[in-house]
């Protein structure tokens, strides 16, 4: 999830809210976005990320049906999606993954050496003051990138 483009997600949370006739709302329903982390060397690191967001946009459902591929077509990469998918499910896992784009990874994990890493969570911190988020999922952790965005966000 890209924290700066949260209408994209809370339109369909608010939307199912609606539908719940006012017993849901932010106050009582966590939304928890997975963040994927990778601390180090911030080039090694998006393409490291690439084959598990190749994975997601090319190989998660039917081809008429995936909430990644959705999303990153809602996120302005509808190009690449749709390359993505298409090498995917036809076998090619690895030129899916050449075919994410950099600023797709970038806005959607957390990579880089520790300052990048700090200065992306700001985003995540002012969404949280909204009340939009609860949990954040951190995925593909580390010992040292936790204590980095522990000491970050406590």
């Amino acid at each position: 999830m890209n924290p700066d483009k949260f209408e994209i997600i809370g339109q369909h949370v608010e939307e199912g809210f609606a539908k719940a006739d006012g017993e849901k709302s932010y106050d009582n329903f966590d939304v928890a976005p997975f963040v994927p982390v990778a601390m180090g060397d911030k080039d090694f690191c998006t393409m490291a990320m690439k084959p598990m967001f190749a994975l997601y946009i090319g190989g998660m459902g039917a081809k008429s049906k995936n909430f990644y591929n959705d999303y990153a077509r809602r996120l302005g990469y509808e190009e690449a999606a749709e390359t993505i998918q298409d090498l995917y499910l036809d076998g090619k896992k690895e030129e899916a993954a050449l075919a994410v784009p950099d600023s797709l990874v970038d806005e959607c994990a957390l990579i880089g050496p520790p300052e990048r890493i700090k200065e992306r969570l700001q985003a995540w911190k002012e969404l949280d003051k909204t009340g939009r988020i609860g949990t954040l999922v951190l995925g593909n952790v580390n010992a040292k990138s936790i204590e980095v965005i522990a000491n970050e966000v406590l």
